[in-house]
């Protein structure tokens, strides 16, 4: 018996992809509060549902603004809105911003659409070596956004943790296998994050005023946390950063 065809999803468009980590650092050098960003989005943006609440969510990441938000927040916040999107981070977002259908994905992968569509869903693709290597011909992903989306990125960030924080040189070789990089640039990445976290975070752990550490301590955490970040910002340059800015 055949089965009967899979329609296609309902064409509801996606929330742009939200940086949510230069949000609340605008948010905080302007020194205002969660619930003095919804306000000014409630009464100058003409959004009266906007709570504290939405503000806390988006900074977290567990929900993100739709484009009139992202907009009314923008101006709250004094940017652009182009300064609050992030890179697409999903596969819907990556297929949206190619202009594809999960259909037109779908069949160019290999896969049932119902199967597709499902990955979108759950966040999580589970395709072979082989439709891996078609997805990212199709939605033309970069080496570091390929990496993402088929779950590598927690594995990268253990090993990049590791480099910073004892002995960079151990892990040149599991990274380059994880990483098909020229080596040299590899190695001159992998020394310069270490340097970094050693010479300007890692001792001022040690600092004796209390505030000082705990800032210092929270700057620590928060390199550590956007490794796999600092690494590609670093790879994509193609010569190591001197001087890096955390926040």
């Amino acid at each position: 018996m055949r089965r009967p065809p899979v329609p296609p999803p309902p064409p509801t468009p996606p929330n742009p992809p939200f940086d949510a980590h230069t949000a609340r650092r605008l948010r905080t050098a302007l020194g205002m509060g969660p619930e003095h960003v919804a306000y000014g989005m409630r009464v100058s943006y003409g959004l009266p549902y906007i709570t504290p609440d939405h503000v806390i969510a988006w900074e977290r990441g567990t929900m993100a603004p739709s484009s009139t938000e992202l907009v009314a927040l923008a101006g709250v916040l004094w940017c652009e809105p182009c300064e609050l999107k992030g890179r697409p981070a999903t596969l819907r977002e990556h297929r949206a911003a190619r202009g594809l259908t999960a259909e037109e994905v779908a069949r160019a992968v290999g896969l049932e659409l119902l199967v597709y569509v499902r990955m979108e869903e759950s966040g999580e693709w589970r395709g072979t070596e082989r439709q891996s290597a078609l997805l990212a011909e199709a939605l033309q992903l970069s080496l570091a956004d390929f990496m993402t989306l088929t779950g590598l990125d927690g594995k990268l960030a253990g090993l990049l943790r590791g480099a910073v924080t004892t002995r960079w040189q151990a892990y040149v070789r599991p990274v380059s296998k994880m990483v098909p990089l020229n080596r040299r640039l590899l190695e001159g990445v992998l020394q310069e994050l270490h340097r970094y976290y050693q010479t300007q975070l890692a001792a001022t752990a040690t600092w004796s005023d209390g505030s000082a550490a705990t800032e210092a301590s929270h700057t620590g955490r928060d390199f550590l946390d956007r490794i796999v970040e600092h690494f590609w910002r670093r790879v994509d340059t193609g010569i190591p950063h001197t001087n890096t800015n955390t926040r």
